[in-house]
């Protein structure tokens, strides 16, 4: 959006009732109050997300879900970083991890697949949040929309999405 007065960019300005309703009433229910910010384009992706925050790619969450030996599980791991499966069996004393089908996700959280947000899901599952997301001051999350991220420091995201902090990222060369 740009301000036709002066010719600069306002950033979206959006409120919780902008996040899904099951969002909103999470946040809610926890005494959250944060800024959720809607945006026209897809913040789908950790990649879009950061375009459309103009933030580091690692500054973004990535809410995604699992299944360990069949049951669901749900992994935080930062924008820029990929998840090590490996890693995630030995976490959890899994046979086989598998990444869930969007069958899975929605039926597990509630949302759809680029809108998963950290906590407020349909059903209650373990969380292994990476301890690459304490790097930062800020991170950003989806809030229940491909659209809707808001802004929490990690510390109170992974509390409230009952997260244990593990070390899940793929290692590089």
């Amino acid at each position: 959006m740009s301000d036709s007065a002066t010719g600069t960019e306002t950033p979206p300005t959006a409120t919780a009732t902008d996040a899904h309703p099951r969002f909103a009433e999470a946040l809610d229910a926890l005494g959250l109050r944060v800024e959720v910010r809607a945006f026209p384009e897809a913040t789908r992706t950790a990649a879009q997300a950061a375009a459309a925050l103009g933030c580091d790619l690692a500054q973004i969450v990535k809410s995604l879900v699992f299944a360990a030996d069949g049951a669901p599980v749900l992994v935080l791991m930062d924008g820029a970083s990929r998840v090590d499966v490996d890693r995630v069996r030995a976490e959890l004393g899994a046979a086989e991890v598998t990444r869930a089908d969007a069958a899975l996700v929605r039926e597990t959280t509630g949302y759809a697949i680029g809108g998963v947000p950290p906590f407020g899901h349909r059903t209650r599952t373990p969380v292994l949040a990476d301890r690459g997301l304490l790097a930062h001051t800020t991170v950003w999350a989806a809030a229940g929309t491909p659209h809707t991220v808001f802004p929490l420091d990690p510390q109170t995201l992974i509390a409230h999405a009952g997260g244990t902090l593990v070390d899940v990222r793929e290692q590089t060369s």
